[in-house]
C-alpha cells in the first residue's frame, strides 16, 4: 500500500485541563462555555503584571503516586495521565488488564512541548544557590529536557518504534501530530501515541509575558480575560494542560474491532521567516499552511465547514488569521464555514495548545457541535466571518472535514486536517 493510501484513524482520546481532569469533564465545560481562568494564589503574586492563569482542575498529585512524581517534571507527569486515559479508551491492556496488546516494535509516541520542564529547571536552580550542588536531583535533566514527556510515554507503553518531540513554539503539538500521522503513512508504526503537553505557569513566565504586553490584565475579571474577537481583548491567558490521541492505520484499527473517533487526514507547515514573536502581517504564511495541509489531505476547500482557530485573544492575531483563512480557503467558502476559539475557555496551553484543540476539533466532527467562542460581547469591527458564540453550534450530517491552526514563535505555522468517521 502506497503511503497515500494509508487512511491514518484515532481510535482513542486522552486529556487533563483547565476545564477537567479527563475528556468528558473538559468536552461538557467546552459545551457550556466555562472559562477555566482563575487567580493564582502565589507568594508575591500581587507583584507581579499578570495575575491569572488556566491551572489545571485536577492535581496529578491525585492521579499518580507520590514517587513516581519525584522523577517527573509536571508536564511530563500530565502527559502520562493524558495518555493512559487515551490508551484505554482505545481498548488497549495496560499491566494486567484485559484488552488488545500491540508489539513495542509497531507502537511509536510523539508528545511534544514547547518548553519542558520549565518548574524544574528554576526550581532546581534555586536548590542550588540555597544548597550546592549535592542537595540537586539527579533526574532534573530527564525531568526538565523538552523531549522528557515523549521518552516517560515510550517507556510507559514500551514504545519502539520510535520517540519524537517537535519543539517550535505554540505549534509544537500541531507538528507532533502530522509527524505521527507521518509515522503510520509510512509504515513504521501501525499505532501512534500523538499528542502535546504543557505547564509552565510560573512567576518567570507571567513577568516576561507581562512585560511583552502579550498577556491580558484583566485580573478583576478572570474568567472573561481570554476573549477572541471581541473588541476589547487585550491579550492571552497562559494555560496548562495534556491532550493525547491515539492514530492507527484504520486497516490495524478495523482488523481489532476498534471504535474510530475521526480521521487525521493532513497536515501543512510553512515559516513566515519574519520575526521571532510577530507573525507576518500578510498572514500568507498561515495561507500557505493551511492550503497545503488540504492539499495533504486530498480534498478542497468546499469540504471544510469549520476551523478551531488559533485565537489566542491578541489585538492584532486573531484577525489577521481571519484574513489568512479567506486567502487560504477563498471568501465564498470562508463566509460559509463557522470558527470557533476555545482557548477562551482553556487559556493557552503554548506547545499543548494543537493537541488539545486537534482533539476538540475531533469531538466536534464526532458529535456535530462546535463549542462556543466565550466572552465575545462586542464584535471586534474587523471580523466578517461567522464566529461561534453564544450557543454551541450545530454542523451539517455526513461526510465532512474541518481545520485547527497552530502558530507559534519564530513564525512557526501548522495546520491539520480531521475528517469525521462515518
Amino acid at each position: 500500500m502506497s503511503t497515500n493510501q494509508v487512511k491514518v484513524v484515532i481510535t482513542g482520546l486522552g486529556a487533563t485541563t483547565p476545564l477537567g481532569g479527563d475528556v468528558e469533564s473538559t468536552w461538557a465545560a467546552l459545551l457550556a462555555g466555562k472559562s477555566g481562568v482563575r487567580p493564582l494564589t502565589w507568594e508575591g503574586v500581587e507583584n507581579l503584571p499578570v495575575r491569572i492563569a488556566a491551572q489545571l482542575v485536577v492535581e496529578p498529585e491525585a492521579v499518580l503516586p507520590k514517587h513516581r512524581l519525584r522523577r517527573m517534571d509536571r508536564n511530563e507527569a500530565i502527559a502520562l495521565i493524558a495518555a493512559h486515559e487515551a490508551w484505554e479508551h482505545a481498548g488497549y491492556a495496560f499491566g494486567d488488564r484485559e484488552g488488545y496488546t500491540i508489539d513495542g516494535d509497531r507502537l511509536g509516541v510523539v508528545v511534544s512541548s514547547g518548553i519542558g520542564g520549565l518548574h524544574t529547571a528554576l526550581n532546581s536552580y534555586s536548590v542550588y544557590l540555597d544548597k550546592g550542588w549535592t542537595r540537586v536531583s539527579p533526574f532534573t535533566v530527564p525531568m526538565l529536557m523538552p523531549n522528557g514527556a515523549a521518552g516517560m510515554v515510550s517507556i510507559e507503553f514500551g514504545a519502539q518504534a520510535g520517540a519524537h518531540a517537535m519543539v517550535s513554539a505554540c505549534a509544537s503539538s500541531a507538528d507532533g501530530i502530522g509527524y505521527a500521522m507521518d509515522m503510520i503513512r509510512s509504515g513504521r508504526a501501525d499505532v501512534v501515541i500523538a499528542g502535546g503537553t504543557e505547564s509552565c505557569v510560573h512567576p518567570l513566565q507571567m513577568a516576561s509575558f507581562g512585560a511583552m504586553r502579550a498577556m491580558s490584565t484583566r485580573n478583576d475579571e478572570p474568567e472573561r480575560a481570554s476573549r477572541p474577537y471581541d473588541k476589547n481583548r487585550d491579550g492571552f491567558v497562559l494555560g496548562e494542560g495534556a491532550a493525547v490521541m491515539i492514530f492507527e492505520s484504520e486497516e490495524h484499527a478495523l482488523a481489532r474491532g476498534a471504535t474510530i473517533h475521526g480521521i487525521v487526514a493532513g497536515a501543512g507547515y510553512s515559516g513566515d521567516a519574519y520575526d521571532i514573536v510577530l507573525p507576518d502581517p500578510s498572514g500568507s504564511g498561515q495561507a500557505k499552511a493551511m492550503r497545503r495541509a488540504l492539499k495533504d489531505a486530498g480534498i478542497v476547500a468546499e469540504d471544510i465547514v469549520h476551523v478551531n482557530a488559533h485565537a489566542t485573544s491578541t489585538p492584532a492575531g486573531d484577525v489577521a488569521e481571519l484574513t489568512s483563512i479567506k486567502a487560504a480557503l477563498g471568501e465564498e467558502v470562508a463566509h460559509k464555514i463557522c470558527i470557533t476559539g476555545t482557548k477562551s475557555m482553556t487559556g493557552h496551553l503554548l506547545g499543548g495548545a494543537g493537541a488539545l484543540e486537534s482533539l476538540i476539533t475531533v469531538l466536534s466532527l464526532r458529535e456535530g457541535l462546535v463549542p462556543p467562542t466565550a466572552n465575545l460581547d462586542d464584535l471586534d469591527d474587523g471580523v466578517d466571518l461567522d464566529i461561534v458564540r453564544g450557543e454551541p453550534r450545530k454542523l451539517p450530517d455526513g461526510p465532512i472535514a474541518a481545520l485547527n491552526n497552530s502558530f507559534g514563535f519564530g513564525g512557526h505555522n501548522t495546520a491539520v486536517v480531521f475528517k469525521r468517521a462515518l
